[in-house]
This record gives C-alpha cells, structure tokens and sequence, in this order.
C-alpha cells in the first residue's frame, strides 16, 4: 500500500497542471449522487459553504481564445456566468469565480436582513432537469453584504498594487471588482416595503462601490406586487431613479458600474415593448432575460410537484426564455448587451442563446445539478458550436438567428 501511494504520488507530480486540473473537475461528479440525497436547500447551503471555504477545484487553464469578448469596457475570458440566486450574500465569491465561470452574480440583496418564505421551499424535479423555489429574496441584508465584498474589493486592490501592473494600452480592464472574473451584484426589496425605489436606491448607494456591474430585480415571483415593477410607467419611474442615486455619487475614470434589470420570461408582446422602449430611452446598459416562470409547461406539468407555488427553473424554461431574448434583441435592434438565462444546461444551450441575441449567458439549476464538472465541458462545447460554424468570436454569433 505504501509503495502504491508513493508511486502514485510520483506519478502525479510528473503530469502537467493541464491535466491534473482537469482531474479535479472531473472527479467532482463523484460528489454528485452524495447531494442529491439531502435536503434540496440544505444542499444548496452545503455548496455555497464548500466554495466559499476553497473546497473546489480552482480552474488553472486558459479559457479558449474564441470565448473571450468585450462588454461594458471590461474583457470577459468567456461569456458564461453564475446567475443570481446561487451565492446570495455574497459568501462565496472568490471560490466560484475561481471555477472558470466567466462572471458571477451575487444577491438578490435586500435593504433589510429578511428570512424569506417558509421551508420547505425548494423542490427537485430531477427527470425533468428543473427546481421549483419560493424562497422570497432571504437575504442577510445590505450592510453585511457590503462587509463582505468590501474585504474583497480591498484584497483585489492589495494585489493589483502588489503586482505592479497596469491597463492595457486599449484602456480595458482586465477582470473585476472581486478578481480575475467579472462581479455583478442584484438587488431586491423587502417583502415588507411600501418604497421599491427607495429599497432600490438603498442597494445601490451600499454596493454599487464593489460591483462590475448592478440588476434591479423586478422579476421573482416569490415577493408580492414585485412584477408590477414591470409595467411601462413604473419601470420607467424606477429606472430614472436608480440611475440617478448611481450617478450622484463619486467615481473614479472607470465611471460608475452599468445597470440592468432583470425581467420576467411571462409577459405579454405589449410588456416586451414597453421594457424595450424604456430600455432605449433612457438608455439602460443591459436585460437579464429571464427570470423563473409561474407557468409549467409540460413535461413539468404532470409531476406532482408542479402544484408547488413558486418560480420554474431549469431544461423546461429554456424555449419560452429563448424566446423572449430573441424576441428582445429585435424590439432592441440589437443596442443593449441582453444576458440570457433559463434553462441553459450545455455549451450548445448557451450557443442557442447567443444565436438568439445573448452577449452572456447564465446557468444555475444546471450547475446545481451538474457541479463543478460542467463548467469546463460548456466551455469546450460552446467553442466547438462557434467553431464548426465558421464563427472567429462569440461577438460575431450574437443574434445570428435574428439577422
């Protein structure tokens, strides 16, 4: 046993960083069946400890060439990231973008410390790919949020000093706020609040220091009278003062942090083109596209579970979300980066959704699912979608489908 460990041990150290990075990841799925036994959010507050503790595997090879793209002034090493949802209070930031994902988003983030919805509130439709949660934005709240990305922001800023380098010479900055990855921080109201804008103002005057970039979330089902947020008039009123509560404070030559909001994948034709011709006129940076849906489209419709209240993720919401992207990009003409979310569990998922007008893409049931191993392989497979179809870059491929 003794030679077997000692000759293992050999071989290992003679196999490159390459390899044995792509090692780890791999055996991360061994992991896999341990957390599909626990409690779906018990689980969940496993993963984000795991990450937030270093417990992962970190992503040491370079992400391929033809990922990277340029959004908002900044370079992203690949388009794809963590939604929101996943690392809620910001615990976890440098573990997971040390995954190789291309960006992460914190939050949704509340003024106020908030418990959220009564449990059980996650449910698992694993033979459809899918989760069902109304967990109602809890959240530890702004201030400790901010203690947290604040010791971060600090830590980033130690090394860039430390390492003595400096802006290429194109001016873009490489990576974020938080480190190599791109930070975006989402920000919700309390279920208790009579001032959305105020709990949104709030948000933005504590945060928008540490993120990469800001989402006003008017779109969970799970917070009361939310999704009204939506509607042309107060979409309008809520945008022009969040973007002046961002705009009055003190930035440096970077400028201040782009904002976007994130909608819902059930609207109407006329709510698209209200979202859009606000989105224009006061020329916001971007839209998420899209939140969970209250609907459950088949095959979800006949699992027992569909009963549940709350919002559907995962494989069943990726055609209806596509949809709405595409049908965004065109009522946009293509002005304002949209990121697209739903239902993306593969690199091919994510190429559809670039097709479909995406500039970026997110995933989160699927990483719940999938682990840490399927960042990589998205990664492999979106380059070989943009590959085989004689794309150069993933700027090229954006809105293929709706030219």
């Amino acid at each position: 046993m003794i030679g077997l460990a000692i000759a293992g041990g050999a071989y290992v150290s003679t196999v490159d960083e390459g390899t044995f990075c792509g090692w780890l990841f791999k055996a991360t799925r061994l992991v896999n069946p341990f957390f599909a036994l626990l409690d779906p959010e018990f689980a969940h507050n496993l993963g984000v400890s795991a990450a937030a503790r270093g417990w992962v595997p970190r992503e040491k090879r370079p992400d391929p060439a033809i990922l990277g793209l340029e959004v908002w002034g900044r370079k992203f090493s690949n388009p794809i990231g963590l939604a929101a949802g996943f690392d809620k209070n910001a615990e976890a930031v440098e573990g997971l973008l040390g995954l190789g994902f291309g960006f992460v988003e914190v939050g949704s983030v509340t003024p106020i410390p908030q418990e959220g919805n009564p449990k059980p509130r996650i449910f698992r439709l694993r033979n459809e790919g899918a989760i069902i949660n109304r967990c109602g934005f809890n959240s530890e709240g702004i201030v400790v949020v901010a203690k947290r990305l604040g010791a971060q922001h600090g830590k980033r800023k130690m090394e860039e000093t430390s390492s003595s380098s400096s802006l290429p010479k194109d001016g873009t900055k490489q990576g974020g706020k938080a480190g190599p990855g791109i930070l975006g921080v989402n920000i919700g109201k309390n279920k208790t609040s009579e001032d959305a804008a105020a709990d949104y103002v709030q948000g933005v005057h504590t945060l928008s220091q540490y993120a990469d970039y800001l989402v006003i979330n008017i779109s969970s089902p799970n917070t009361p009278g939310l999704r009204k947020l939506q509607g042309r008039k107060q979409l309008k009123d809520l945008v022009k003062k969040v973007q002046a509560a961002r705009d009055e404070m003190q930035w440096a030559e970077e400028g201040p942090p782009p904002l976007l909001v994130k909608i819902a994948p059930d609207l109407t034709k006329q709510d698209l083109e209200d979202i859009a011709a606000v989105a224009l006129a006061l020329r916001l940076d971007g839209l998420i596209i899209s939140n969970t849906t209250v609907s459950r489209p088949d095959p979800v419709s006949r699992n027992p579970l569909a009963q549940e209240a709350g919002g559907l993720s995962g494989k069943p919401l990726f055609d209806m979300s596509t949809n709405v992207l595409k049908e965004m990009y065109m009522l946009t003409r293509g002005r304002i980066p949209l990121i697209g979310c739903g239902g993306v569990s593969s690199g091919e998922d994510a190429y559809n959704k670039i097709r479909a007008g995406a500039t970026l893409v997110q995933l989160y049931t699927a990483f719940a699912y999938g682990g840490p191993a399927l960042i990589p392989q998205m990664k492999a497979e979106l380059a070989e979608c943009l590959e085989k179809d004689g794309f150069a870059s993933v700027q090229e491929a954006i809105g293929a489908d709706c030219r």
